[in-house]
């Protein structure tokens, strides 16, 4: 029984939902779309980050024999959309279902759930987040109002990530106040290290620069990691070099400086690369064993426990009109970069 497998941008795991049961005579779909790049303009440098992460990640499947059905952007054929290129490929290999995991957007999970392809199509949860949108829903729907911090301390317990039992590592759930230091001008910040260009990433930039060429930013310097190995060593630098002050400084700002102590693994997370669990995780045992100081993890690790969770909740919960919502009653123009998304 064929099973076509689609795969998208921002689900380069090898865990990810749809290909968890792979078996052979089944074919992974990859697809780079004109609809996905430009219904916003987003920076040249995201745009080849994801295209080149998502080739080198197909190359990855290949080397396990896993059948993978990769769409160019510039291929012949190529219709622009997810629905457009899951029907040509429900013609070119005539699988009984359809299996996807379910993406990140309203938008496009709206666009996935009306498709007629003639066969099933089975979208599976997202579980690489630490609270599914049921679960948060649950939580929701016993409060007027949502915080954030009550949201997580219940998933702190739930993941028992830095508890000591039933009580918070050091007494506290929240280090904010500890995190809200001046950067004195004596301090040594952390050098960041990026990787150089291959084959792959090349033909790329090449490809971005030739049909982006109206998107705002610039492509050079392009050092961004985009296989899971050097997303890995990204993690590693950051954990020794950078974690243990991180804390401290975590609202600091610098002029020149733009890092200051952050992780820079956000595009690694959201693109699939690393995993919120294996990030908390390898953040705690910097902890455990003395390396870096408990408002420096607990801070990391909120934004990633905390915020990041906490807002996907938020946004599922709300879908489709919170997108129309103006709590604020805000009435002046926004600027044109304003809808881009983070």
């Amino acid at each position: 029984m064929t099973q076509l497998r689609l795969v998208l941008g921002d689900q380069l795991t090898r865990d990810v939902a749809a290909l968890r049961d792979y078996s052979d005579g089944d074919v992974v779909l990859m697809a780079e779309v004109a609809c996905e790049t430009t219904y916003v303009k987003h920076h040249k440098q995201k745009i080849a980050f994801v295209l080149s992460a998502m080739r080198h990640f197909a190359e990855e499947l290949r080397a396990e024999a896993i059948v993978v059905d990769y769409i160019k952007l510039d291929d012949s054929g190529n219709t622009g959309s997810i629905g457009g290129e899951l029907r040509r490929a429900v013609e070119r290999h005539g699988p009984e279902r359809v299996i996807v995991t379910s993406p990140g957007e309203w938008r496009l999970l709206s666009d996935i759930k009306a498709l007629d392809l003639g066969i099933p199509i089975e979208i599976r949860e997202d579980d690489r987040f630490f609270a599914s949108t049921g679960r948060f829903a649950v939580w929701a729907a016993k409060r007027k109002s949502f915080r954030m911090e009550f949201f997580y301390r219940e998933i702190r317990r739930e993941t028992d990530l830095l508890m000591e039992g039933d009580e918070p590592a050091g007494g506290q759930w929240n280090y904010d106040n500890d995190n809200r230091k001046r950067l004195p001008r004596s301090v040594q910040l952390p050098q960041r290290f990026g990787f150089a260009p291959d084959a792959i990433t090349l033909n790329v930039l090449k490809l971005v620069r030739q049909n982006f060429a109206d998107h705002f930013g610039d492509l050079d310097p392009f050092e961004w990691a985009v296989t899971r190995k050097d997303a890995l060593s990204c993690l590693d630098d950051f954990l020794v070099r950078a974690l243990p002050s991180f804390g401290n400084y975590q609202d600091a700002m610098a002029s020149g400086e733009p890092f200051v102590f952050h992780s820079l693994l956000s595009p690694y997370l959201n693109a699939g690369l690393l995993t919120p669990r294996e990030v908390c995780v390898a953040a705690e045992r910097e902890y455990i064993e003395k390396r870096a100081p408990l408002n420096a993890v607990e801070g990391f690790i909120r934004q990633i426990l905390g915020w990041r969770e906490y807002i996907r909740g938020v946004y599922w919960l709300k879908m489709p009109d919170y997108a129309e919502t103006n709590a604020l009653n805000a009435t002046r123009p926004l600027p044109w970069f304003s809808g881009l998304p983070l």
